[in-house]
């Protein structure tokens, strides 16, 4: 290695396979909990449902603090790759940029996943002591089992026979604490995890089981997003009934890809907490992005066509997006051909078109609703309005106290309150 003080060719250090990720970590996934790099193994047997050759996913707790998620989709692949002469299997834990969610052509193996962003399963192999994979497929059970941050320990081998129609995938993971400020996985987060991913899969089985006690928990959403949002806002007084939909591009679509959309299901309350959850290809979106922009959007063009159609707005009083959108929650999942997240841990989407894509298709839907509900929607227009008209007023009493003609005083100090002037003269 070069000393202090020399800058030359031995200097330069390269990260090779997973040591970019053991060196950083933080730049790859969260690092306050295993739970991400757990999730991303949840994901991939999502995709398998999303693809729909996946029916259940089974999530344990194990009492060695090991994590197993089983799904009975095809099974990752265990033939060696045409280039690589390796198992594919092997590839997908091993390589930061390898799956077949890059395969985006029409008829691949996942034209909607989670996208290229993340770098998924790998990850979660470098930040493990220990992981273990089992794949059924094709009449046989193979195993592959990585260990010290993902080195083959031992190598994919075939450990018994299945029926020719079982397939699926088995993965079970050993987080390794040094990695993490907890090593301990957030049981209430993981919940609200699985629940969401069946409600985003209407009519697959998610399960949890925690080995210690005993106990599972199973979610089926038959009735996917609506029913999810009536349960987290428990019941509260709806001012219009729900508005829900789906929408997705057909084959000839001018602008986007065959099955890119959304399906949405939107509330509006007067008073409580507000809910709201967004997901790109099944992938919890916690920080919004474009998709959720273009929920806004849409809702906002539609309901103003809708005032101005009906002559509801007062004169002076021009709608803003926030008046309408103050008192939504929602449920919104996007379907995104190539989606683009902000960092690596993809809670943000990035990718411009996904504005237009779901404005265009909620748009079209509520003006459609509205005008097939009219006594609905003159009722939220006035929500609207009266949200803007009290907008309008705060914002005149600002204006005014900016124009009073008092100087305004530094923020360390304050106008004086008393009119005694034996206490306020100096």
């Amino acid at each position: 290695m070069a000393s202090k003080d020399n800058y030359d060719e031995s200097s330069i250090r390269v990260l090779k396979g997973l040591e970019p990720v053991r060196e950083r970590p933080g730049m790859y996934t969260r690092t306050d909990n295993p739970l991400h790099i757990i999730q991303e193994v949840i994901d991939n047997a999502a995709d398998e449902a999303l693809a729909g050759f996946a029916k259940k996913i089974q999530v344990t707790l194990n009492t060695d603090q090991s994590i197993t998620v089983e799904d009975d989709g095809r099974g990752i692949p265990v033939g060696l790759h045409p280039e690589e002469k390796v198992p594919v299997v092997e590839i997908v834990f091993t390589r930061l940029h390898a799956g077949g969610k890059f395969d985006k052509k029409a008829g691949g193996a996942y034209a909607f996943s989670g996208g290229l962003h993340g770098v998924g399963v790998s990850v979660t192999n470098a930040l493990s002591t220990k992981l273990e994979v089992a794949v059924t497929r094709d009449g046989q059970v193979n195993e592959l089992i990585f260990a010290d941050g993902g080195n083959v320990q031992t190598p994919l081998h075939v450990i018994d026979t299945a029926p020719k129609r079982k397939s699926g995938t088995r993965v079970r993971v050993w987080p390794d604490a040094k990695y993490f400020d907890s090593a301990t996985i957030p049981q209430q987060e993981l919940i609200h995890l699985l629940r969401s991913k069946a409600v985003l899969m209407p009519g697959v089985q998610v399960s949890l089981t925690i080995e210690k006690t005993g106990d599972t928990r199973k979610w089926v959403y038959e009735d996917g997003l609506a029913g999810y949002l009536k349960e987290e806002l428990n019941d509260v007084d709806l001012l219009i009934p729900l508005f829900n939909g789906q929408e997705y591009a057909g084959a000839h679509h001018e602008q986007f890809a065959e099955g890119e959309g959304a399906a949405w299901v939107v509330a509006w309350t007067t008073e409580g907490n507000v809910v709201r959850e967004s997901y790109v290809n099944l992938i919890p979106t916690v920080n919004g992005g474009t998709h959720e922009s273009g929920l806004r959007e849409g809702l906002f063009h539609a309901l103003n066509a809708f005032a101005g159609m009906h002559n509801l707005l007062p004169k002076g009083i021009k709608l803003l997006p926030e008046d309408v959108f103050s008192r939504a929650s929602f449920v919104l999942s996007a379907k995104v051909l190539d989606p683009q997240f902000q960092g690596q841990v993809k809670e943000r989407l990035n990718s411009r078109d996904a504005v237009k894509l779901v404005s265009g298709f909620v748009k079209s839907a509520f003006e459609l609703w509205l005008n097939s509900h009219v006594d609905y929607g003159k009722k939220l227009a006035e929500f609207a309005i009266a949200q803007a008209q009290a907008r309008s007023k705060s914002a005149q009493k600002v204006e005014k106290r900016k124009s009073s003609g008092v100087a305004v005083l530094p923020g360390k100090l304050t106008d004086c309150e008393s009119s005694d002037v034996t206490r306020t003269e100096v």
